[in-house]
């Protein structure tokens, strides 16, 4: 079994930043204006979000886990072991169609624009007919969300094997397909295939940050109280939180001393939204928890409400920071008055994506201002040729020649100037002003869509931006800014900013404003 990772095109970037600025790559981008020095407690997710994972490798290790699994239910070895997965292929915000086997990207309308069945690019006529004829309803149990750096590799098998399949003629089954992948990757990861593979190698698969444990002190040390709220169960949190921060400073013995609270299998999204029991450890037993919560012990489980109870204070003192967009960020948004911090790995890239190809965004813009002068010259036009001829059918000076098929409009010879009047002299102008409008709009069009799928091929060989869709935000990006306070590539990037910095939204802008 053989894999393929592109790397991303970034090249014709723009020179370095003066040293006083953040380079674009690390800085923390604002949705929504936020005072930290406001918080009081900043609490953090851990896979994905403390640990960094090398998503290719994690990718690998997922489908050579699950592929194993799925020969067992009767997929052919042969094939399945044999197919060239395309981890490049899918990005976070896609939505897979278990009915057609297709996978979609939708804009912040929740309107379908671009799809694939398999790696087979669907068109526009068959995305029109399926998904924009009428209103389709994502949420239901025909579609899934891929909306974690998690599920990457079940949309990787997905489509890999769809192409496989329809390639060699083979009948395939997509919901079930689709089923079994979720389930034998949720079978590889409990019976220890996957994790055991990764707590074997953790340097293979998990960046060590060296600036984590300075981001974490910087923050205590202006008088923040940190908390770890993480849905992995207390043996992994262990290894993994002593990997990234074990020895890491003298100041702290363990990771432990970083954080005043530490709570695993919290099993997010249900602690914002039920109201679970707190458990402690006391070595290997689980005891309800007592209060205060003590810096040191160990929790497990526990929701919103009494955790807020327990700590003293209300929501929106509390700084929370995750990468999963509905489990961290949306729920937490949205059953408490938490603030939030998004992290998204993909930033870097899609920054630097968006650097190099400054002068396309540029040359858009003119475009489109140039269409809109042509747009207002072809109403006019319209107008005028809908005036002339309205004129000439009121004038008296002319005469109708009835004929048993055929209306003529004959001005009397009178008033004829070489054959035509002034008044059709003029609609005859305007007539070919309109056609020679209309063929600039043409080419104009074309060229602009040449363009934006160059634009597009810069951040994504197959879908483009992870955060927009053409000119508009994309699902993935809409659910960023409606829920995400802050957003940024990774925890780190926190340190280049004071513990009390005012974080500042951008003016949001009507286009009426533009």
């Amino acid at each position: 079994m053989t894999f393929e990772q592109l790397d991303l095109p970034i090249t014709g970037l723009r020179p370095p930043p003066e040293p006083t600025r953040i380079p674009r790559t690390r800085r923390v981008f604002v949705n929504r204006n936020l005072k930290m020095s406001g918080i009081d407690w900043v609490g953090f997710d851990m896979d994905y979000t403390l640990a960094i994972y090398n998503q290719a490798e994690m990718d690998k290790l997922s489908i050579q886990a699950t592929v194993k699994k799925l020969a067992t239910r009767g997929y052919p070895p042969d094939v399945i072991q044999n197919i060239q997965y395309p981890i490049d292929f899918p990005i976070r915000g896609l939505l897979i169609d278990k009915r057609f086997g297709h996978i979609l990207k939708m804009d912040r309308f929740k309107v379908v624009q671009q799809g694939y069945h398999g790696l087979r690019e669907l068109s526009k006529d068959e995305i029109r007919a399926l998904y924009q004829s009428k209103k389709i309803r994502p949420t239901t149990a025909r579609y899934h969300w891929i909306d974690t750096l998690y599920a990457l590799s079940e949309a990787t098998m997905y489509t890999g094997i769809v192409d496989a399949f329809e390639s060699r003629g083979l009948q395939l089954d997509f919901a079930r397909l689709f089923t079994d992948i979720r389930e034998c990757i949720d079978e590889a990861h409990r019976d220890g295939t996957i994790l055991d593979t990764l707590n074997g190698n953790l340097p293979g698969y998990v960046d060590r940050d060296p600036n984590l444990a300075q981001t974490l002190h910087k923050l205590r040390s202006a008088g923040k109280k940190l908390f770890l709220l993480t849905n992995s169960r207390w043996l992994y949190t262990e290894q993994m939180m002593h990997y990234l921060l074990g020895g890491a400073m003298p100041e702290y013995p363990s990771f432990r001393h970083y954080f005043d609270v530490i709570i695993v299998a919290s099993q997010k999204p249900a602690f914002f939204q039920e109201r679970r029991p707190m458990m402690q450890r006391s070595g290997d037993e689980l005891i309800p928890a007592t209060l205060p919560l003590e810096r040191g012990t160990i929790y497990e489980g526990g929701n919103l409400h009494d955790f807020e109870k327990a700590l003293g204070v209300t929501g929106d003192r509390v700084l929370y920071v995750g990468d999963h967009i509905y489990g961290d960020i949306l729920r937490s948004k949205k059953e408490s008055a938490w603030r939030t911090a998004m992290i998204i790995q993909e930033m870097e890239a899609e920054v630097n994506a968006h650097e190099a190809c400054r002068q396309e965004h540029e040359k858009s813009g003119l475009l489109e201002e140039r269409r809109e002068e042509l747009e207002d010259q072809l109403r006019y036009y319209q107008q005028r040729f809908k005036d002339l001829t309205r004129k000439l059918e009121d004038d008296p000076a002319t005469q109708v020649v009835e004929a048993p098929a055929l209306s003529i409009l004959v001005p009397p010879p009178v008033l004829r100037m070489n054959g035509a009047s002034q008044n059709e002299l003029e609609r005859t102008r305007v007539k070919r002003a309109v056609e020679r409008i209309r063929g600039q709009l043409r080419t104009l069009d074309a060229e602009t869509g040449k363009l934006e799928r160059e634009i597009a091929r810069r951040f994504h060989p197959y879908w483009g931006s992870l955060l927009k869709e053409a000119h508009e935000t994309s699902s993935f990006g809409d659910q960023v800014e409606e829920y995400a306070c802050l957003y940024t590539s990774k925890v780190s990037n926190l340190l280049a900013y004071s513990p009390l910095q005012y974080y500042r939204s951008p003016r949001d802008l009507l286009p009426h404003e533009l």
